[in-house]
């Protein structure tokens, strides 16, 4: 029998999970054996999946388990160099030069588990079948804005944290740019894809006037100088080589309305970062990272942002994800043998 291990999640502020109660039911309605890891800070109680027939195992307890599971988590594992045995479903930030990548590949190779890399499982048209992107896209936004709002004040962007639902994160936003007595203008960048959506949708709700691109506007290559034409930018696009570079390093420096840049991608360690003008992420406890003082110019990169709202991006994802769930009985075609083939490539490339 089929078997998927859920993992508690063991970054701090993650509080996702990307299988519902309602989805596990389906699944052992399939003949898919469900284990869930015991977690006191998921959005959604383990009480849950107990009632839906699931096998309740203790707090990050899946290296013990059997290898023939399959496991399931979001964020990625712990940095302790082991070698991994297991088949993993996960975000492993892996294919796309990040330099902590390498590392992860190694550990895959040396214990012979098989990586499916979430943002990697794509339908036969290349399209991703599930993305948290909409609510980190509406996250990133939201958070942006209080950079802003915070350089209003003369201050940078204080802590940030988790949200029992979006009505109250606007309502919080919306004092604090009311606050400021205007509103800033900004650009989104993928504004037809899933994060520009989200992006777009709380910088409207918030009254912001937003100016969308996507691949046309951007096609020339560049420069772009309307960026700097903004107050806000977004950067909600999918890296990959030949993405070009939105914001240079000579920006800094430029004559420029923009102050804040919500790098929603987030890939400061990748070779095709498009805003090379930080090389870090950001944190919950510093949202946004300043790199330059005369004009100012904030970053914010946290790289975990729909974890924010985990509710409803948990809710969100797994209803995306849950048809391929379904099949993981046969993970050698569809979207797991493709996901495998990613893999392989890339162990291959090592």
């Amino acid at each position: 029998m089929t078997h998927l291990w859920v993992r508690a999640e063991q970054r701090p502020n993650e509080e996702r999970v990307g299988l519902t109660p309602e989805g596990a039911a389906d699944l052992i309605a399939a003949d898919i054996r469900v284990t869930v890891e015991d977690c006191q800070t998921r959005a959604i109680p383990i009480d849950g999946y107990r009632a839906a027939g699931c096998e309740i195992a203790v707090e990050n307890s899946w290296p013990d388990a059997p290898l023939e599971a399959v496991i399931f988590g979001l964020k990625e594992l712990p940095e302790d160099g082991t070698p991994l045995p297991h088949r993993h479903i996960m975000f492993g930030h892996a294919y796309k030069g990040q330099h902590s990548g390498r590392a992860l590949l190694q550990r895959f190779k040396a214990g012979g588990g098989t990586l499916y890399d979430l943002e990697y499982l794509v339908a036969e048209d290349g399209r991703r079948v599930a993305a948290f992107g909409y609510w980190a896209g509406y996250a990133g936004a939201a958070v942006t804005l209080k950079t802003w709002a915070a350089q209003q004040r003369g201050q940078e962007c204080p802590p940030v944290g988790v949200y029992p639902g979006k009505d109250t994160l606007n309502a919080e936003l919306l004092a604090e740019l009311d606050a400021t007595g205007s509103r800033p203008s900004a650009i989104v960048i993928g504004a037809l894809g899933r994060v520009g959506t989200g992006a777009a949708d709380m910088c409207e709700a918030m009254g912001v006037q937003v100016t969308k691109w996507d691949m046309a506007e951007t096609a020339c290559g560049g420069p772009f100088p309307e960026i700097l034409d903004h107050d806000l930018f977004l950067n909600c696009i999918f890296a990959r080589p030949g993405t070009p570079v939105f914001v240079p390093q000579e920006s800094l420096t430029a004559p420029r309305k923009l102050t804040a840049i919500g790098d929603v991608a987030c890939d400061p360690d990748s070779d095709y970062n498009p805003v090379p003008v930080y090389d870090r992420a950001t944190t919950w406890d510093a949202p946004a990272l300043r790199v330059a003082a005369d004009p100012v110019m904030d970053v914010m990169a946290i790289d975990n942002l729909p974890s924010m709202l985990p509710v409803e991006s948990s809710q969100d994802y797994a209803a995306q994800l849950l048809p391929s769930l379904l099949t993981l009985t046969n993970l050698d075609s569809g979207v797991w043998g493709r996901a495998a083939v990613t893999y392989n490539t890339h162990i291959e490339g090592l």
